[in-house]
């Protein structure tokens, strides 16, 4: 197991490709979803100093808050109701250059501009959401997407 991130600069795919193994370092041989879900945070927080990065589990027809890093987060969101919960409804990641004019956004910190939720699929249902907020707007593009979807796909939701 990895106990130290090596953090890189440069430019976005750089960053994610030096990530992505040390990401998968820290999760193997770890069966607690808790625990893989609070190391991935951490780890993509630590690199990229994004404002808010965790994950949201399906529970009980809601989004229920899971393992994150940053300022305090809505606790429950229904299905169809803000980014994460359009998502869920979806089943697709979502990109948001500008929250404000998301229809329905919530408002969980006044700080956040930007957004991308990706859906965790099993079974072809959604059983969590990977929620990333920024406090600059247009941060996230399809870049963000190939990555983030990459890193949700080796942890183990069993």
């Amino acid at each position: 197991m990895a106990e130290d991130l090596t953090i890189v600069k440069g430019n976005k795919t750089e960053q994610y490709e030096t990530l992505i193994p040390q990401i998968k370092a820290l999760l193997d041989g770890e069966p607690d979803l808790i625990a893989n879900l609070a190391n991935t945070v951490a780890a993509l927080k630590e690199q990229f100093s994004w404002l808010w990065v965790g994950f949201y589990l399906v529970k009980n027809d809601e989004l229920v808050l899971a393992p994150f890093q940053g300022p305090v987060a809505c606790t429950r969101i229904r299905k169809g109701r803000g980014v994460c919960g359009a998502s869920w409804a979806q089943a697709k990641t979502l990109i948001v250059t500008d929250v404000e004019k998301f229809p329905g956004h919530i408002a969980c910190s006044s700080l956040s501009k930007s957004e991308i939720v990706v859906p965790v699929m099993r079974n072809n249902e959604v059983i969590a959401v990977l929620d990333v907020d920024s406090e600059s707007y247009s941060t996230f593009d399809e870049t963000d997407q190939r990555y983030l979807e990459q890193i949700i796909e080796l942890i183990s939701f069993n």
